[in-house]
């Protein structure tokens, strides 16, 4: 599979029913490997398969250093919990 072939799924909403469908996105285009279950327009939520890594920012160590505080009584037991205490 070269990169510009991706498996995908469909999934298709059919009256409160889910449906998924294997097949692959090319070149700006899907392509079904099964008949889909629908003969009418209905609505679709496609699933990219995909085996490239997510970018991901660089971690700055540091970064929120002054903008996050933890109370004093972090560790106290909740209000809420005393009568199973």
């Amino acid at each position: 599979m070269n990169s510009v072939t991706k498996n995908v799924y469909l999934l298709i909403t059919i009256k409160d029913m889910l449906a998924t469908v294997k097949g692959y996105y090319e070149k700006g285009k899907i392509t079904l490997k099964e008949k889909a279950p629908v003969q009418t327009k209905t609505e679709v939520i496609v699933t990219f398969l995909t085996e490239d890594k997510p970018l991901l920012a660089k971690r700055i160590p540091g970064a929120f250093k002054g903008k996050i505080s933890i109370p004093d009584d972090f560790n106290e037991p909740l209000d809420d919990f005393k009568e199973y205490m």
